[in-house]
């Protein structure tokens, strides 16, 4: 029986996204999306704890990630939990990403920023490119 990888979240942008472009071209975005759980303690007081996640988009995801993702936006990202390893012996430090396949834009209905994004389509107001999103194992972090 094998297992399931997939990650839902629904939060804020923590910083506009860094845009690299490897070799042949290939585009990765990585931001931070801070996630909020509010609770009320044994005293009735709310309390909010917040998580912050590492993001990491592909191709045309990471490009459409380039021209509207910004700090402060709020987002739906669905994708799959990826760690990666830097470092050998004592100096190994281990970070956890979450490699998105899809991307919603939230926001109120009156400032038009709802929009869907997907590792194999996009849906705006605007016109946007097809946004392909299938990493492989090979690709590098």
């Amino acid at each position: 029986m094998s297992g399931v990888n997939k990650v839902i979240l629904v939060g804020h942008v923590g910083k506009d996204p860094e845009v690299k472009y490897l070799e042949g071209g290939t585009a990765m975005a990585k931001f931070s999306l801070a996630t909020t759980e509010s609770y009320k303690d044994k005293q009735g007081n709310k309390v909010d704890t917040t998580e912050w996640h590492n993001i990491v988009m592909w191709r045309g995801l990471a490009e459409i990630a380039e021209k509207y993702v910004r700090k402060g936006k709020l987002l739906f990202i669905e994708g799959k939990i990826k760690t990666r390893v830097v470092g050998e012996g004592d100096n190994r430090k281990y970070y956890t990403d979450i490699v998105a396949d899809n991307m919603t834009m939230l926001g109120s209905k009156g400032d038009g920023n709802t929009s869907q994004l997907s590792s194999g389509s996009a849906s705006m107001d605007t016109p946007l490119p097809a946004a392909t999103n299938a990493p492989t194992d090979d690709l590098p972090f």
